[in-house]
C-alpha cells in the first residue's frame, strides 16, 4: 500500500506531462520559428527601435541580455528603496540597502532567494509591479538563451543566432503570459487568495488576535512556478494555505514547475529537425529525476531516529495535508528545476534526505532544470559527453553534425566550472573570514557543527545555481550573506550565459558535416547512459569532499 501511495502522485504528474510534451513542445517551437509578429509585438519593437527581422551575433545577443537585466536590477532595487512613497505599500518602510540588493539580484536572475518575510517587508506594488514582472521576464530571458543555443546547433555558416528582443517578447507574451493567466484562474478556484486588501485582524477560538494577510498571491504563484522562479508571496512559501491550499493544488503546482522544462526537448528536436535527439535528452532528464525522487522519498519514509520511527516517517517540517510523499515530490521538482519553491522545510529533513535537494542543484539543475536553463545546461553536458565518448571509443567528436573542437570544449568546461567555484568559494569564505566568523554573522547559523555547514553550503548552492530554496535554519538577512549571496546569484546566472552564447555563436558559424561511420550516434540508449554518467561523475568528483564534511558526515 505504501508503495502504491508513493507511486500514484508521481504517476499522475508523469501522465499529465506526457500529454503536454508534444503539443506544448511543438507550440514553443512554432513561437520561436514563426516569421510573423503579433500587432502588440510590432508596437513594442517600434517603441524600443528594434528591427524584428534582423538577426544578432552572439555578442549583440549577449549585450541585449545583460543590458535588459541591468535595467531590471536597478528598477527593482529603486522600487524597494522607495516603497514608503509609493501606493499600495501597506504602510511598510523602505527595504534596507543590503536586502534590496539581494532581492533585486535574486529576482532578476530567476533565483527568487528571499532573506525576508514577504508579507511583513514588501507591499502589493513591489510584489506585483516588481517581483512578479521579473518572474515573467527573467524566465523569458532564460528561454531565449536556450533557443539561441539550439539555433547555433541547427544553423549552418551563420553569423547570427536570433534576436534577443524578439525571443524575449515572444516568450513572455505567447508562452508565459497566457499559460499563467489560465493557471492563476485554476489556483483561485482552488482557494489561493487574489486581492488588494490589507492585513485583516481576526479573533481566534482561543480568544487571541491573529493577523491574516491578503495579496495578489494566485497571479504571482502561477508564474513563479511556471517560470521556475520560486520564492513565495508569504513567508511559508508553498506550505502556506493561501498559496497551496490542498493536495490537488499541490499536484497542479508541481505540473506547472515541470511543464515547460520537460517539453523543451520536443522544441529542441523540432528545431534541429530530429525528434530522436529530443527524446534522448528527455530520457536523460527523466532518469535522473526518477532516481532523485525515489531516493528522497525512501530516505524520508524510513527516517532514522525515535521520533520518525514512532510517527512512521520523518514528518517534522512537513504539512499534514501533503505528508511525506507529496512533500518529497514537490521538493524534488523544485530543486531539479530552478524553482526553489518549497511546501516543506528541508532543514527538518533527515540528514541524508536533506542532502538530496542539495545534490539536485549541484547536478546543475538539468533534470529537467529551469525554463531554458535546464535545456542549455543539458546540451552543454551533451557536448562534453560526445567528446568523452569520442575519446573512449575512437569516434569523431560531433554533435548534430557540428565538430566539437578545442574552442567548444573550453567553453563547455568553463560553463561547468562556474557553479562549483562559486559554491565552494562562498562556503569557505563564510567560515574563513574572521570578521564574519566572530561577528554578528555567526549568529545567523542556527545549528552549530555539521548541520550548520550544510545550511551555509545549501545557501551558496541554491544561490549559485539560481534556485532560491533554503535550509530554514540560516538567517541570511545580514551584511555578509546579503552581499555574498547576491554576487553569487548574479555571477551564477550571467557568467554561464556568456559561455552558452559564445558556444552558440561558434556552432552556428560551422557548416554541418554529414554523418559517417565514425560519428557517435547521439539518439541511442548508449548515449543517454553516457550523458547521465557524465552529469553525475562531474558533480560527484567536484562536490563529494564538501558533502562528506556536511550532510554525509551528519547522516552516517
Amino acid at each position: 500500500m505504501a508503495v502504491l501511495l508513493a507511486v500514484l502522485p508521481a504517476a499522475a504528474v508523469a501522465l499529465v506531462l506526457a500529454l503536454l510534451y508534444r503539443p506544448l513542445g511543438e507550440y514553443m517551437a512554432r513561437v520561436f520559428t514563426s516569421p510573423r509578429d503579433l500587432a502588440v509585438e510590432r508596437g513594442f519593437y517600434r517603441l524600443i527601435g528594434v528591427d524584428p527581422a534582423s538577426g544578432q551575433s552572439w555578442q549583440a545577443y549577449l549585450r541585449g541580455v545583460l543590458a535588459f537585466s541591468a535595467v531590471g536590477l536597478l528598477f527593482l532595487y529603486l522600487l524597494q528603496r522607495l516603497q514608503a512613497f509609493l501606493p499600495l505599500s501597506l504602510g511598510l518602510p523602505p527595504v534596507s540597502e543590503g536586502l534590496a540588493f539581494s532581492t533585486a539580484a535574486s529576482f532578476v536572475t530567476n533565483t527568487n532567494w528571499q532573506s525576508y518575510s514577504p508579507e511583513a517587508t514588501v507591499g502589493h506594488l513591489v510584489q506585483f509591479g516588481g517581483l512578479a514582472v521579473q518572474n515573467f521576464v527573467s524566465a523569458a530571458a532564460g528561454l531565449a538563451v536556450a533557443v539561441a543555443l539550439v539555433r547555433g546547433l541547427a544553423r549552418r555558416r551563420s553569423g547570427t543566432i536570433g534576436n534577443f528582443w524578439v525571443d524575449l517578447t515572444r516568450g513572455t507574451l505567447r508562452i508565459l503570459l497566457p499559460i499563467s493567466l489560465v493557471a492563476a484562474v485554476v489556483l483561485i478556484a482552488g482557494g489561493v487568495v487574489q486581492n488588494l486588501g490589507g492585513p485583516t485582524e481576526v479573533r481566534t477560538l482561543a480568544g487571541a488576535t491573529q493577523t491574516i494577510p491578503g495579496g495578489t498571491a494566485a497571479s504571482q504563484e502561477a508564474v513563479k512556478l511556471l517560470g521556475t522562479n520560486g520564492g513565495g508571496y508569504f513567508n511559508a512559501n508553498s506550505a502556506h494555505p493561501f498559496e497551496n491550499p490542498s493536495p490537488w493544488t499541490n499536484l497542479f503546482e508541481i505540473v506547472l514547475m515541470l511543464a515547460i522544462p520537460f517539453s523543451l526537448p520536443r522544441t529542441f528536436g523540432r528545431m534541429v529537425g530530429d525528434h530522436r535527439q529530443g527524446y534522448a535528452v528527455l530520457a536523460a532528464m527523466a532518469a535522473i529525476f526518477v532516481v532523485s525522487l525515489t531516493a528522497l522519498t525512501a530516505l524520508e519514509l524510513n527516517g532514522a531516529g525515535a521520533a520518525p520511527e514512532a510517527a512512521g516517517a520523518a514528518l517534522e517540517g512537513k504539512e499534514q495535508r501533503f505528508g511525506v510523499i507529496a512533500s518529497a515530490l514537490f521538493g524534488s521538482a523544485s530543486t531539479l528545476t530552478s524553482t526553489g519553491a518549497v511546501n516543506s522545510m528541508f532543514d527538518s529533513y533527515t540528514a541524508l534526505g536533506g542532502m538530496v535537494p542539495m545534490v539536485n542543484m549541484m547536478l546543475g539543475e538539468v533534470a529537467p532544470g529551469g525554463v531554458g536553463s535546464g535545456l542549455y545546461g543539458m546540451l552543454v553536458l551533451a557536448l562534453l559527453a560526445v567528446f568523452v565518448g569520442g575519446l573512449l571509443v575512437g569516434r569523431t567528436p560531433e554533435y548534430l553534425g557540428k565538430k566539437i573542437g578545442p574552442r567548444e570544449i573550453k567553453l563547455a568546461s568553463l560553463y561547468i566550472l562556474v557553479s562549483p567555484t562559486l559554491v565552494l568559494a562562498g562556503t569557505a569564505l563564510s567560515f574563513a573570514v574572521p570578521a564574519v566568523r566572530a561577528g554578528v554573522e555567526a549568529t545567523s547559523i542556527l545549528n552549530p557543527g555539521l548541520h550548520g555547514l550544510s545550511e551555509v553550503l545549501y545557501a551558496f548552492t541554491s544561490a549559485s545555481n539560481n534556485n532560491g530554496s533554503a535550509f530554514a535554519g540560516l538567517t541570511a538577512d545580514t551584511p555578509w550573506f546579503n552581499t555574498a549571496l547576491g554576487i553569487a546569484m548574479l555571477l551564477g546566472r550571467f557568467v554561464p550565459i556568456v559561455f552558452v552564447l559564445a558556444l552558440a555563436g561558434a556552432l552556428a558559424a560551422q557548416d554541418k558535416a554529414p554523418a559517417t561511420g565514425g560519428t557517435l550516434p547521439t539518439h541511442r540508449p548508449q548515449f543517454v547512459g553516457l550523458l547521465i554518467g557524465v552529469t553525475v561523475v562531474v558533480t560527484a568528483l567536484t562536490y563529494f569532499p564538501v558533502l562528506a564534511l556536511g550532510p554525509l558526515a551528519e547522516g552516517l
